[in-house]
């Protein structure tokens, strides 16, 4: 971005009480809101010349004042042909974040980055290499949702809070992204359609389910007990397997979903089928679904299993009283599978 629109305000991510303040600053009456937040959110503008309803003295005004976008599109990494692209976006602040878009049949997903890289130490995930930069804000989260539909060939179907960084460590910022997105004056995406993914934060869980919030929870799962866990989620130790469990319990009876685990298969860690069985014990009776997903390589010491072995997994896991389904990530011969997001580039 040039240093003219990183000194400016980006009105994406602003709710329409935060915008109405910036009505009230540019003494434009009350209806102005709800104009400006319809030509954000529901039309997708970019430039404020669009805002066909507005004087042109107003359009002056907000282009000299403000801008629209926080992000900046630098970079798409595959082609509207593929059923995978990943999108590089640059930051007012000088940092980058990825966003990745998935086509599978009718199902077209955005998976959004809610961190500059990620404080957990899980090795087995390239967002660990970069350290942790900094949270996303409102916008900044929006705003990847905006641009890359406006690059999409289809419509977007559905929405996952998996990217870079941990969504529950920045917790308040994503739930109002995804109460954006989900605001049905505006971008009016099916709150049943959007996923937010946690690798098990309890405190932010239960904060969830007091709250009662209509967005699915999906939870890092990769493990049948609390060794097997701290194989490869530092993370287990601070919230140990028994506890987030209760946490998923309670969420469950409160929710109209069940939760979502996801299990990825590394070979000699988690891919045995006395792994299969002992996962299928621990979930027996739970209200859940398991998602299965073969590890994608990252350069480090975690490997996939042969496909001998996620085979002999899968036929296991047939026989668990719950769905189970095979997540074959997209995209990961551009860097854009499960766990394979990071930016070790400076920003150009």
């Amino acid at each position: 971005m040039n240093s003219e629109t990183n000194s400016k305000q980006a009105l994406i991510g602003l709710n329409q009480t935060e915008l109405e303040c910036i009505c009230s600053h540019l003494q434009e009456p009350s209806f102005r809101t709800e104009q400006l937040f319809t030509w954000l959110y529901k039309s997708s503008v970019n430039s404020f010349h669009e805002m066909r309803n507005f004087p042109n003295e107003l359009r002056q005004r907000l282009h000299e004042q403000y801008c629209i976008h926080p992000l900046e599109l630098i970079r798409v990494t595959g082609s509207t042909t593929e059923s995978t692209r990943k999108f590089l976006f640059g930051l007012q602040t000088g940092e980058m974040v990825e966003s990745v878009l998935m086509r599978e049949k009718n199902r077209v997903t955005i998976c959004i980055s809610s961190q500059v890289g990620c404080v957990l130490d899980c090795l087995f995930c390239a967002t660990a290499s970069m350290g942790f930069q900094k949270n996303l804000s409102v916008g900044e989260i929006v705003d990847q949702f905006l641009q890359v539909r406006r690059e999409s060939q289809s419509a977007i179907t559905n929405i996952v809070f998996m990217g870079m960084g941990e969504p529950f460590l920045n917790y308040d910022k994503v739930i109002a992204a995804a109460d954006l997105l989900n605001n049905e004056n505006g971008i009016k995406f099916g709150a049943q359609r959007i996923t937010i993914s946690t690798v098990g934060i309890i405190p932010k869980i239960i904060r969830y389910t007091d709250e009662k919030h209509r967005y699915k929870l999906a939870v890092s799962l990769n493990g049948f007990s609390q060794e097997s866990r701290l194989k490869t989620m530092s993370i287990a130790r601070k919230y140990p397997l028994p506890e987030l469990m209760n946490a998923i319990d309670d969420y469950t009876s409160n929710s109209r979903h069940p939760v979502t685990f996801e299990y990825v298969l590394m070979e000699g860690i988690t891919d045995s089928i006395d792994d299969a069985y002992k996962l299928i014990k621990l979930l027996s009776g739970k209200r859940c679904k398991v998602n299965i997903i073969p590890y994608n390589e990252i350069g480090g010491d975690y490997h996939r299993p042969p496909e001998k072995v996620i085979k002999a997994f899968i036929a296991v896991m047939k026989s668990a009283p719950f769905p189970v389904t095979i997540r074959w990530s997209k995209g990961t011969d551009i860097s854009a599978g499960c766990g394979q997001l990071a930016v070790l580039e400076k920003t150009p």
